[in-house]
């Protein structure tokens, strides 16, 4: 996870002004006046613009399955979200070839998986690697993608984008398999995904309720600085609950670890807004009911994976 200005609360119906894809309530953002590429479905409509309640139910679902998979048998996350991300990889590439954007999908799906996977035998120096080695089998496969005899088109333009997409979906996501390698690892990963909610949740609830300073209308309509407020109220008593009682760790860990993630979840949601801005869409897949594609369900998540490990890796 609603596409136009009167989300800014000048309507006479008034939407909530932010728009945080919250996994207790994914709004994601609409490309404000833009051909979309589909009919909105005549859903139960919130005042976020979205099927609530089946939003509600996929975002539990998915939450529930994750922490039992954590507890219970923290290995398996590693395929779970080797999946995430292939899924996402495969959305992203789709959307860019659509919009005539010739990225190497098989180089990226492929490369991708081995930039998430190797991470663990190998740790930061195998995720280092597999991304050297798939950027650079990228810019050849696109520079002879039409034979030898042709010159490729907007080769720099696409193998760019390809390099861009790499960085963005696989690395970023490796962070969680370096964090889970970790001690209490498990738990790590646990106390990002709850205050990443902890962001999405807080930014929903406070945006609907209070929202009525836009933060970034020329991207994303739908967030207010009110909703940031709320974002890290929410992230920061998550993140002093968690580091203190899940990691048994100073307090002020937390805090940091709340705004940060704030921070750069807020940053992420807004990366893919300005993608799909550009690309003329509203979500990258359709796949999750109320949320969109998975992509759209990970563009707070990626980033904070990267924080979240920094901050843990060099304070505790």
């Amino acid at each position: 996870m609603a596409d136009n200005a009167a989300a800014t609360g000048a309507a006479e119906e008034p939407t909530p002004v932010d728009g945080a894809d919250a996994t207790a309530g994914h709004t994601g953002d609409a490309a404000d006046g833009r051909q979309v590429d589909a009919a909105p479905t005549p859903a139960p409509a919130s005042r976020a613009g979205r099927n609530l309640p089946a939003a509600l139910a996929v975002g539990f679902g998915l939450g529930l399955s994750l922490i039992a998979i954590l507890l219970f048998a923290p290995l398996v996350f590693i395929p779970v979200a080797a999946t995430g991300v292939g899924v996402a990889t495969w959305e992203v590439a789709k959307r860019l070839r659509e919009a005539d954007v010739l990225v190497p999908r098989i180089p990226l799906m492929v490369g991708g998986q081995a930039v998430f996977w190797l991470g663990w035998p190998w740790g930061a120096s195998g995720v280092a690697g597999a991304f050297a080695a798939t950027a650079l089998v990228c810019m050849v496969w696109r520079l002879f993608d039409h034979g030898l005899q042709t010159a490729p088109r907007n080769f720099l333009r696409d193998t760019a984008i390809a390099v861009f997409t790499l960085a963005w979906i696989p690395l970023l996501a490796s962070f969680a398999t370096l964090l889970l390698l970790e001690p209490d690892g498990n738990l790590r990963v646990l106390t990002f995904m709850i205050l990443v909610v902890c962001s999405d949740v807080g930014g929903y609830v406070a945006g609907v309720l209070f929202g009525k300073h836009p933060m970034v209308p020329s991207i994303s309509p739908k967030k207010s600085w009110e909703g940031f407020a709320g974002s890290l109220v929410f992230s920061v008593i998550g993140g002093l609950l968690t580091v203190t009682l899940l990691l048994q760790a100073n307090s002020m860990i937390g805090v940091v670890l709340g705004v940060g993630l704030v921070l750069v979840a807020t940053v992420g949601d807004l990366i893919e807004s300005q993608i799909k801005r550009e690309l003329g869409i509203k979500d990258m897949g359709t796949l999750l009911p109320g949320h969109g594609g998975i992509m759209d369900r990970l563009d707070s998540m990626l980033p904070s994976a990267f924080v979240s490990w920094l901050v843990l890796s060099t304070l505790i």
